[in-house]
């Protein structure tokens, strides 16, 4: 990334002591952070339970985007606290939009934006509601997303709506790790396969999981992958266990929606 413009904002250590501490007051005070920024050498979440997250994470499949964003345009789809939104307008990605349906992320990631000096637009928007903005865009970022949603199939079926050229999605997993190869129809007395290792299933989690009740669905690799086909995606790289580089597939209609979504 020796190519890429490296804002000043992001350069550690470049406050004195008395504007670190002013620092570190407003982080404190838009806590609790999910996402781990540095903001003038001031973590946000400094003691993450994930460790330095989400740029660890991050580091395992960022080499499957491209380092030069130039010409890009990107959505980034539930964007907390926007560390993956400023990864690609250092990357010279422009415009950068992140939508959020929780105002507190959006509080932060435009709060970081101002500190970063960063030029990426932040609206309250959920996944459901993303075709309000109007446009396509080069890339799309759907991670840490689809397990919170009640509706998983519809939001990838509106995702794919507004992907250009490439989506980065990732979900949690859970189940099996195998794949099998499923016939494309099964005789109505066929029940077996629904109990068959590696075929597709979607976990829904009625009450909790982790502590967290926004936790619907969870699905097994197979699931997952079924779903980025089912909604239109070509799958061209599993860099991590949780995640998939994807295009559409030419030769897949957008499936049809309901009236409300289709604006």
């Amino acid at each position: 990334m020796s190519s890429v413009h490296q804002p000043q904002a992001f350069r550690v250590g470049s406050l004195d002591r008395r504007a670190r501490s002013a620092r570190a007051r407003e982080i404190a005070e838009l806590a609790p952070w999910f996402h781990n920024l540095d903001l003038d050498g001031v973590p946000t979440a400094p003691e993450h339970f994930l460790g330095d997250y989400p740029r660890q994470f991050f580091s395992l499949f960022a080499h499957v985007l491209p380092d030069d964003l130039h010409g890009w345009s990107v959505l980034d789809v539930g964007c907390n606290a926007g560390f993956f939104s400023f990864e690609m307008w250092r990357r010279g990605a422009a415009p950068v939009i992140g939508v959020d349906a929780d105002p507190h992320y959006l509080a932060q990631a435009r709060y970081a934006a101002g500190v970063l000096g960063a030029p990426v637009e932040f609206a309250p928007l959920s996944v459901y509601d993303i075709g309000q903005i109007g446009r396509r865009f080069d890339l799309v970022l759907f991670t840490g997303v689809l397990y919170h949603l009640r509706h998983p199939l519809l939001a990838l079926d509106l995702v794919r709506r507004v992907v250009g050229r490439r989506l980065l999605f990732q979900t949690m997993m859970r189940g099996e790790e195998t794949i099998a190869q499923v016939a494309s129809d099964y005789p109505f007395a066929a029940r077996d396969v629904f109990g068959a290792a590696g075929y597709p299933k979607l976990h829904f989690i009625e009450h909790r999981y982790a502590g967290d009740q926004t936790n619907w669905w969870v699905p097994n690799v197979a699931c997952t992958e079924a779903m980025l086909r089912s909604a239109g995606f070509r799958i061209l790289a599993h860099p991590d266990t949780e995640v998939y580089l994807c295009e559409p597939d030419g030769d897949a209609e957008p499936p049809d929606l309901p009236g409300a979504f289709m604006r």
